[in-house]
Protein backbone atom coordinates (compact mmCIF):
# COMPACT_ATOMS: atom_id res chain seq x y z
CA UNK A 1 0.00 0.00 0.00
CA UNK A 2 2.64 2.17 0.82
CA UNK A 3 3.97 2.39 -3.21
CA UNK A 4 0.88 3.02 -4.23
CA UNK A 5 0.22 6.50 -1.76
CA UNK A 6 1.30 9.90 -3.22
CA UNK A 7 5.04 9.81 -2.52
CA UNK A 8 5.60 7.18 -5.13
CA UNK A 9 3.69 9.11 -7.47
CA UNK A 10 5.73 12.55 -6.56
CA UNK A 11 8.59 10.50 -7.30
CA UNK A 12 7.16 9.03 -10.56
CA UNK A 13 6.93 12.35 -12.01
CA UNK A 14 10.35 13.62 -10.95
CA UNK A 15 12.11 11.10 -12.92
CA UNK A 16 10.12 11.63 -15.92
CA UNK A 17 10.96 15.32 -15.77
CA UNK A 18 14.23 14.52 -15.24
CA UNK A 19 14.67 12.66 -18.23
CA UNK A 20 12.89 15.17 -20.22
CA UNK A 21 15.39 17.73 -19.07
CA UNK A 22 18.11 15.19 -19.98
CA UNK A 23 17.52 14.36 -23.71
CA UNK A 24 16.57 18.53 -23.98
CA UNK A 25 20.49 18.95 -23.08
CA UNK A 26 21.10 15.90 -25.49
CA UNK A 27 19.71 18.33 -28.20
CA UNK A 28 21.41 21.43 -27.11
CA UNK A 29 24.79 20.19 -27.11
CA UNK A 30 25.18 19.87 -31.15
CA UNK A 31 23.81 22.48 -31.51
CA UNK A 32 26.07 24.74 -29.25
CA UNK A 33 28.79 22.50 -30.98
CA UNK A 34 27.60 24.29 -33.93
CA UNK A 35 27.53 27.52 -33.02
CA UNK A 36 31.25 26.88 -31.33
CA UNK A 37 32.32 25.36 -34.92
CA UNK A 38 31.44 28.47 -36.96
CA UNK A 39 28.04 27.30 -38.05
CA UNK A 40 25.51 30.25 -38.80
CA UNK A 41 22.64 30.12 -35.75
CA UNK A 42 19.19 31.54 -37.59
CA UNK A 43 17.56 33.86 -36.02
CA UNK A 44 14.52 33.41 -33.80
CA UNK A 45 11.41 34.10 -35.07
CA UNK A 46 9.91 37.98 -33.80
CA UNK A 47 6.27 38.89 -33.46
CA UNK A 48 5.67 41.21 -36.63
CA UNK A 49 5.10 44.43 -34.46
CA UNK A 50 8.90 44.18 -33.26
CA UNK A 51 9.91 43.91 -37.29
CA UNK A 52 10.07 47.15 -37.74
CA UNK A 53 12.50 47.90 -35.28
CA UNK A 54 14.17 45.28 -34.76
CA UNK A 55 17.21 43.50 -37.06
CA UNK A 56 20.33 41.16 -36.53
CA UNK A 57 22.55 42.66 -34.15
CA UNK A 58 26.40 41.69 -34.53
CA UNK A 59 29.41 42.80 -32.77
CA UNK A 60 33.17 41.62 -33.59
CA UNK A 61 35.28 40.33 -30.62
CA UNK A 62 37.37 43.62 -30.48
CA UNK A 63 34.18 45.88 -30.56
CA UNK A 64 33.19 43.49 -27.11
CA UNK A 65 36.53 43.63 -25.89
CA UNK A 66 36.79 47.49 -26.36
CA UNK A 67 33.40 48.23 -24.93
CA UNK A 68 34.14 46.26 -21.91
CA UNK A 69 37.76 47.96 -21.20
CA UNK A 70 35.82 51.75 -21.75
CA UNK A 71 32.83 50.79 -19.72
CA UNK A 72 35.80 50.75 -16.50
CA UNK A 73 35.95 54.75 -17.07
CA UNK A 74 32.27 54.69 -17.51
CA UNK A 75 31.71 53.02 -13.93
CA UNK A 76 34.69 54.90 -12.72
CA UNK A 77 32.47 57.94 -12.48
CA UNK A 78 29.81 56.47 -11.36
CA UNK A 79 31.88 55.03 -8.26
CA UNK A 80 33.80 58.08 -8.13
CA UNK A 81 29.81 59.87 -6.93
CA UNK A 82 29.58 57.54 -4.72
CA UNK A 83 32.93 57.83 -2.84
CA UNK A 84 32.91 61.75 -3.17
CA UNK A 85 29.34 61.46 -1.18
CA UNK A 86 31.02 60.29 2.17
CA UNK A 87 34.13 62.69 1.64
CA UNK A 88 31.85 65.68 1.64
CA UNK A 89 30.04 64.58 4.42
CA UNK A 90 33.59 63.57 6.04
CA UNK A 91 35.10 67.21 5.13
CA UNK A 92 31.88 69.15 6.18
CA UNK A 93 32.09 67.01 9.70
CA UNK A 94 35.36 68.44 10.23
CA UNK A 95 35.89 71.19 8.56
CA UNK A 96 34.40 74.65 8.16
CA UNK A 97 34.27 74.89 4.68
CA UNK A 98 33.39 78.91 3.31
CA UNK A 99 32.07 79.47 -0.60
CA UNK A 100 32.36 82.45 -2.48
CA UNK A 101 29.64 82.54 -5.17
CA UNK A 102 29.57 85.47 -7.85
CA UNK A 103 26.18 86.95 -8.24
CA UNK A 104 24.68 89.97 -9.98
CA UNK A 105 24.27 91.59 -6.18
CA UNK A 106 28.21 91.42 -5.45
CA UNK A 107 28.48 87.93 -4.66
CA UNK A 108 27.10 85.64 -1.91
CA UNK A 109 28.89 83.50 0.56
CA UNK A 110 28.27 80.92 2.84
CA UNK A 111 29.75 79.59 5.98
CA UNK A 112 29.63 76.13 6.86
CA UNK A 113 30.54 74.74 9.97
CA UNK A 114 30.39 71.04 11.45
CA UNK A 115 27.46 70.24 13.11
CA UNK A 116 25.42 73.71 12.27
CA UNK A 117 23.25 74.76 9.34
CA UNK A 118 24.96 77.15 6.83
CA UNK A 119 25.37 81.01 7.83
CA UNK A 120 24.82 83.06 4.56
CA UNK A 121 26.56 86.14 5.45
CA UNK A 122 24.49 89.60 4.64
CA UNK A 123 24.15 90.81 1.45
CA UNK A 124 25.94 94.20 -0.43
CA UNK A 125 24.62 96.87 0.35
CA UNK A 126 21.98 97.99 -2.36
CA UNK A 127 24.88 101.10 -3.53
CA UNK A 128 26.92 98.45 -5.80
CA UNK A 129 23.70 97.16 -7.41
CA UNK A 130 22.40 100.34 -8.46
CA UNK A 131 25.77 101.90 -9.58
CA UNK A 132 26.60 98.51 -11.32
CA UNK A 133 23.11 98.19 -12.81
CA UNK A 134 23.29 102.40 -13.98
CA UNK A 135 27.11 101.47 -15.59
CA UNK A 136 25.59 98.40 -17.09
CA UNK A 137 22.79 100.28 -18.90
CA UNK A 138 25.47 102.40 -21.16
CA UNK A 139 27.24 98.65 -21.59
CA UNK A 140 23.69 97.62 -22.88
CA UNK A 141 23.21 100.18 -25.57
CA UNK A 142 26.59 99.72 -27.25
CA UNK A 143 25.32 96.31 -27.78
CA UNK A 144 22.04 97.55 -29.35
CA UNK A 145 24.20 99.86 -31.51
CA UNK A 146 27.45 98.27 -32.24
CA UNK A 147 26.26 95.80 -34.92
CA UNK A 148 24.85 98.29 -36.87
CA UNK A 149 27.70 100.77 -37.03
CA UNK A 150 28.63 99.92 -40.96
CA UNK A 151 25.31 99.12 -41.69
CA UNK A 152 23.14 102.56 -42.38
CA UNK A 153 20.77 101.00 -44.34
CA UNK A 154 19.55 97.98 -41.42
CA UNK A 155 17.45 99.85 -39.24
CA UNK A 156 16.57 96.77 -36.93
CA UNK A 157 18.06 98.95 -33.83
CA UNK A 158 15.36 100.83 -33.70
CA UNK A 159 12.49 99.20 -31.87
CA UNK A 160 15.06 97.65 -29.14
CA UNK A 161 16.42 101.42 -28.72
CA UNK A 162 13.52 103.04 -28.53
CA UNK A 163 12.12 100.32 -25.98
CA UNK A 164 15.54 100.91 -24.19
CA UNK A 165 15.24 104.29 -23.60
CA UNK A 166 11.69 104.00 -22.09
CA UNK A 167 13.28 102.16 -19.58
CA UNK A 168 15.97 104.15 -19.18
CA UNK A 169 13.74 107.30 -18.44
CA UNK A 170 12.05 105.41 -15.98
CA UNK A 171 15.41 105.13 -14.28
CA UNK A 172 16.42 108.70 -14.64
CA UNK A 173 13.05 109.68 -12.93
CA UNK A 174 13.33 107.18 -9.80
CA UNK A 175 16.92 107.58 -9.14
CA UNK A 176 16.28 110.29 -6.79
CA UNK A 177 14.36 107.87 -4.63
CA UNK A 178 16.75 105.49 -4.23
CA UNK A 179 18.79 104.82 -1.42
CA UNK A 180 22.11 105.35 -3.13
CA UNK A 181 24.31 107.56 -1.35
CA UNK A 182 23.54 111.37 -2.16
CA UNK A 183 27.14 112.52 -3.45
CA UNK A 184 27.10 109.52 -5.52
CA UNK A 185 23.45 110.58 -7.04
CA UNK A 186 24.99 112.94 -9.44
CA UNK A 187 27.46 110.27 -11.36
CA UNK A 188 24.89 108.41 -12.11
CA UNK A 189 22.14 110.83 -12.95
CA UNK A 190 24.51 112.21 -15.53
CA UNK A 191 25.24 108.75 -16.99
CA UNK A 192 21.68 108.13 -18.24
CA UNK A 193 21.14 111.80 -19.22
CA UNK A 194 23.96 111.40 -21.79
CA UNK A 195 22.50 107.60 -22.33
CA UNK A 196 18.90 109.27 -23.16
CA UNK A 197 20.67 112.32 -24.88
CA UNK A 198 22.75 109.47 -27.81
CA UNK A 199 19.51 107.55 -28.47
CA UNK A 200 17.50 110.26 -28.73
CA UNK A 201 20.05 111.47 -31.55
CA UNK A 202 20.67 108.05 -32.97
CA UNK A 203 16.69 107.85 -33.09
CA UNK A 204 16.34 111.44 -34.37
CA UNK A 205 18.84 111.42 -37.22
CA UNK A 206 17.77 107.66 -37.84
CA UNK A 207 21.33 106.07 -37.86
CA UNK A 208 24.09 105.05 -35.98
CA UNK A 209 27.76 106.35 -36.98
CA UNK A 210 31.12 105.30 -35.27
CA UNK A 211 31.82 108.36 -34.98
CA UNK A 212 29.00 109.43 -32.85
CA UNK A 213 29.45 105.90 -30.95
CA UNK A 214 33.61 107.24 -29.99
CA UNK A 215 31.69 110.69 -29.04
CA UNK A 216 29.82 109.17 -26.48
CA UNK A 217 32.18 106.55 -25.43
CA UNK A 218 34.42 109.07 -24.66
CA UNK A 219 31.80 111.45 -22.63
CA UNK A 220 31.07 107.99 -20.68
CA UNK A 221 34.31 106.50 -19.67
CA UNK A 222 35.10 109.07 -16.58
CA UNK A 223 31.53 109.02 -15.33
CA UNK A 224 32.04 104.88 -15.56
CA UNK A 225 35.07 104.97 -13.81
CA UNK A 226 33.72 106.52 -10.48
CA UNK A 227 30.89 104.51 -10.27
CA UNK A 228 32.82 101.17 -10.87
CA UNK A 229 35.65 102.77 -8.46
CA UNK A 230 32.83 103.22 -5.68
CA UNK A 231 31.21 99.75 -6.91
CA UNK A 232 34.21 98.17 -5.63
CA UNK A 233 34.73 99.94 -2.35
CA UNK A 234 31.26 98.77 -1.42
CA UNK A 235 31.50 95.46 -2.39
CA UNK A 236 35.25 95.07 -1.07
CA UNK A 237 34.52 96.75 2.33
CA UNK A 238 31.54 94.60 3.12
CA UNK A 239 33.05 91.33 2.57
CA UNK A 240 36.68 92.37 4.52
CA UNK A 241 34.28 92.68 7.32
CA UNK A 242 32.38 89.76 6.51
CA UNK A 243 34.92 87.62 6.60
CA UNK A 244 36.95 89.24 9.35
CA UNK A 245 34.07 88.33 11.63
CA UNK A 246 34.19 84.80 10.48
CA UNK A 247 37.37 84.47 11.12
CA UNK A 248 36.84 85.71 14.88
CA UNK A 249 34.20 83.15 15.34
CA UNK A 250 36.12 80.13 14.39
CA UNK A 251 39.06 80.60 16.38
CA UNK A 252 41.56 78.33 16.33
CA UNK A 253 39.00 76.33 13.67
CA UNK A 254 40.16 78.71 11.09
CA UNK A 255 43.73 77.13 10.30
CA UNK A 256 41.70 73.77 9.05
CA UNK A 257 39.21 75.70 6.75
CA UNK A 258 39.04 75.29 3.54
CA UNK A 259 37.45 77.91 1.11
CA UNK A 260 36.60 77.98 -2.93
CA UNK A 261 35.02 80.77 -5.31
CA UNK A 262 33.84 80.40 -8.73
CA UNK A 263 34.69 82.25 -11.54
CA UNK A 264 34.50 82.46 -15.44
CA UNK A 265 37.52 83.40 -17.49
CA UNK A 266 37.05 87.15 -17.74
CA UNK A 267 36.62 87.13 -14.13
CA UNK A 268 39.86 84.93 -13.11
CA UNK A 269 42.09 88.09 -13.17
CA UNK A 270 41.81 90.65 -10.20
CA UNK A 271 38.81 88.08 -9.03
CA UNK A 272 37.58 90.10 -6.19
CA UNK A 273 36.38 87.64 -4.00
CA UNK A 274 39.20 85.07 -4.00
CA UNK A 275 41.03 88.12 -3.16
CA UNK A 276 38.71 89.49 -0.26
CA UNK A 277 39.77 85.78 1.04
CA UNK A 278 43.04 85.25 0.33
CA UNK A 279 43.77 88.52 3.01
CA UNK A 280 43.08 85.84 5.75
CA UNK A 281 43.80 82.81 4.29
CA UNK A 282 47.45 84.02 3.64
CA UNK A 283 49.57 82.77 0.98
CA UNK A 284 50.46 79.90 2.19
CA UNK A 285 47.07 78.52 1.99
CA UNK A 286 46.31 79.31 -1.65
CA UNK A 287 45.84 76.36 -3.94
CA UNK A 288 45.69 74.64 -0.94
CA UNK A 289 42.84 75.51 1.71
CA UNK A 290 42.05 78.33 -0.56
CA UNK A 291 40.63 77.53 -3.97
CA UNK A 292 39.94 79.68 -7.33
CA UNK A 293 37.37 77.42 -9.00
CA UNK A 294 36.39 78.03 -12.91
CA UNK A 295 32.97 77.72 -14.14
CA UNK A 296 30.97 77.58 -17.44
CA UNK A 297 29.23 80.66 -16.20
CA UNK A 298 29.17 83.45 -14.01
CA UNK A 299 26.95 81.85 -11.36
CA UNK A 300 26.93 78.57 -9.94
CA UNK A 301 25.18 76.77 -7.22
CA UNK A 302 26.64 75.78 -3.46
CA UNK A 303 26.15 71.96 -4.45
CA UNK A 304 27.84 72.10 -7.53
CA UNK A 305 30.68 74.48 -5.68
CA UNK A 306 31.15 71.78 -2.81
CA UNK A 307 31.30 68.83 -5.10
CA UNK A 308 33.88 70.44 -7.38
CA UNK A 309 35.53 71.54 -3.70
CA UNK A 310 34.97 67.36 -2.59
CA UNK A 311 36.58 66.49 -5.84
CA UNK A 312 39.87 68.20 -5.21
CA UNK A 313 40.31 67.34 -1.67
CA UNK A 314 39.33 63.76 -2.05
CA UNK A 315 41.55 63.13 -4.68
CA UNK A 316 44.71 63.81 -2.72
CA UNK A 317 45.18 61.33 -1.11
CA UNK A 318 45.40 59.16 -4.94
CA UNK A 319 48.36 61.45 -5.21
CA UNK A 320 50.23 60.67 -1.95
CA UNK A 321 49.44 56.93 -2.19
CA UNK A 322 49.84 56.48 -5.43
CA UNK A 323 52.75 58.85 -6.68
CA UNK A 324 54.09 60.14 -3.49
CA UNK A 325 52.84 63.87 -3.68
CA UNK A 326 49.35 64.99 -1.80
CA UNK A 327 48.87 67.51 -4.29
CA UNK A 328 49.49 65.46 -7.93
CA UNK A 329 45.88 64.87 -8.82
CA UNK A 330 45.53 68.64 -8.54
CA UNK A 331 47.37 69.18 -11.66
CA UNK A 332 46.84 67.36 -14.83
CA UNK A 333 48.32 64.02 -14.36
CA UNK A 334 49.39 63.40 -17.97
CA UNK A 335 50.72 67.18 -18.38
CA UNK A 336 54.13 66.12 -17.71
CA UNK A 337 53.87 63.26 -20.37
CA UNK A 338 52.16 65.92 -22.74
CA UNK A 339 54.73 68.78 -22.20
CA UNK A 340 57.32 66.30 -23.08
CA UNK A 341 55.42 64.72 -25.99
CA UNK A 342 54.66 68.29 -27.12
CA UNK A 343 58.33 69.37 -26.95
CA UNK A 344 59.52 66.76 -28.90
CA UNK A 345 57.31 67.18 -31.68
CA UNK A 346 57.96 71.05 -31.89
CA UNK A 347 61.45 69.50 -32.49
CA UNK A 348 60.44 67.32 -35.37
CA UNK A 349 58.07 70.18 -36.72
CA UNK A 350 61.07 73.07 -36.03
CA UNK A 351 58.70 74.98 -34.11
CA UNK A 352 59.80 76.87 -31.04
CA UNK A 353 58.44 75.49 -27.95
CA UNK A 354 55.33 77.98 -26.17
CA UNK A 355 54.77 76.55 -22.93
CA UNK A 356 54.75 78.20 -19.56
CA UNK A 357 57.42 77.75 -17.04
CA UNK A 358 57.14 74.39 -14.64
CA UNK A 359 55.72 74.57 -11.55
CA UNK A 360 56.04 72.21 -8.59
CA UNK A 361 53.25 70.27 -7.28
CA UNK A 362 51.42 71.77 -4.48
CA UNK A 363 52.45 75.49 -5.65
CA UNK A 364 51.01 78.09 -3.79
CA UNK A 365 51.52 80.69 -6.94
CA UNK A 366 48.16 83.08 -7.41
CA UNK A 367 45.79 81.35 -9.55
CA UNK A 368 46.07 83.76 -12.43
CA UNK A 369 47.89 86.28 -14.54
CA UNK A 370 51.34 86.94 -12.28
CA UNK A 371 53.80 87.62 -14.99
CA UNK A 372 54.81 92.04 -15.19
CA UNK A 373 54.88 93.54 -18.64
CA UNK A 374 54.46 96.44 -20.13
CA UNK A 375 50.72 98.29 -20.58
CA UNK A 376 47.95 99.68 -18.55
CA UNK A 377 47.40 97.26 -15.29
CA UNK A 378 43.93 99.32 -14.56
CA UNK A 379 41.32 101.36 -15.11
CA UNK A 380 43.26 104.29 -13.40
CA UNK A 381 46.35 104.00 -16.00
CA UNK A 382 43.79 104.05 -19.17
CA UNK A 383 43.51 107.36 -20.68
Amino acid sequence: MVWCGSPFLAWEKLVKHASIIVRSIGLMIPALAAIENGSPARAADVPAYFKPIVGTETSSPAEIGTKNVLQLNTTMFELYGDAARIFQKNILAQHPVILGLFSGKGGRFILYRPGQPPLDAPRVPIDYELMKSVGHSTMALGQIVAPYVNSPNDKSWRPSMATYRIRMQAALDGLDATALRDDWKPNSRAILQNNIAFMDECLKSDTVTPEGVAEFAKKQAPLLKKNIAWAAQTQVGHWMNVIAGWKQMLGADWDKTYAASNTIYVARQNNILFSVLAQFFGPEAINDRLMLIETISFTTTPDEMLDSLTRIIGDRWVGAAFFGNYYTMDFELMGGDARQAIIDEDAKMKITPTLPPQVPFGSHQWPALITPGPGAKTLADLP
